[in-house]
């Protein structure tokens, strides 16, 4: 299921706006395209991001996958509990799973990002 309160990247990233805030992960889709998560490279607390650029990777038994940035904008805060157990993406990746929170320098960009009937529809 896509949850409907999110939105998602081309990239198959989820952001939840909170304010001013873009708290970020993968779907579900992704998640279970990568198989199980081994490793998760994530930006630092600090780093800048601009929307469609690699900042990070995920790592899984199958792959490899960069991640996108969905949306430019400064990193507030990471999910270090991902770094010891990145198996969480696949256990509750719109939750427990959550990558990085990111302050919005374009909030626009966030209303161009694909709704869930939208990123449901590029699935099939």
């Amino acid at each position: 299921m896509i949850p409907e309160t999110l939105k998602y990247s081309e990239h198959h990233e989820w952001v939840r706006k909170e304010a001013d805030t873009a708290v970020v992960g993968i779907s579900d889709f992704a998640q279970e395209q990568l198989g199980e998560v081994v490793y998760i490279d994530l930006p630092q607390v600090g780093d800048t991001l601009t929307a469609g650029e690699v900042m990070g990777s995920v790592e899984s038994v199958k792959s490899i996958s960069d991640l996108y940035a969905p949306v430019s904008g400064t990193v507030t805060e990471v999910n270090d509990a991902l770094l010891d157990e990145p198996a969480k993406i696949n256990e509750d990746t719109y939750n427990a799973g959550w990558m990085l929170k990111v302050t919005m320098s374009a909030p626009a960009e966030y209303d161009a990002l694909l709704t869930a009937a939208e990123y449901e529809a590029k699935l099939d």
